[in-house]
Parts: structure tokens; C-alpha cells; sequence
């Protein structure tokens, strides 16, 4: 059994769409496919590394809050 698809309408660059239909092209896949793919990455990375480099920025700025205050005067 397949998984459902809803179709959409969004706009893009014509920069980003020529790369995307051209990684299409050359790994012999369909554009839905490769948008489906960018899709699903970017929800990963925005659900666990970009929390991730926040924590080792807040960190950072925790352990350099000094440096920073002295910098700042």
C-alpha cells in the first residue's frame, strides 16, 4: 500500500529549482522525489541539530560570559 500524497503549489527560486531538477537528472529520479527527500532532511535537521549547535551556543556564551562583558566595555 502506498503513501498518500497531497499535491501543492509553493514558488522557489529559479536557482534552487534548476539544482534540485539537475540532482534529479543525474541520479535518474523524479523531481517529487528529490523535493520529498530535501523536505523530510530539513524537518530532521530543524528537529535535532539545530537544538543541538543552540545548546552548544548557549554553552559557549555561558562560559565566555565574562570575556564577553569586559569585551563589551
Amino acid at each position: 500500500m502506498g503513501i498518500q500524497k497531497v499535491e501543492f503549489s509553493s514558488q522557489a527560486s529559479p536557482e534552487v529549482l534548476t539544482a534540485m531538477r539537475e540532482i534529479a537528472s543525474r541520479e535518474g529520479r523524479q523531481f517529487q522525489a528529490v523535493l520529498q527527500e530535501a523536505m523530510e532532511e530539513y524537518i530532521v535537521n530543524r528537529k535535532t541539530r539545530l537544538p543541538e549547535v543552540m545548546a552548544h551556543f548557549r554553552a559557549s556564551v555561558e562560559r565566555n560570559r565574562r570575556l564577553y562583558e569586559l569585551l563589551a566595555e
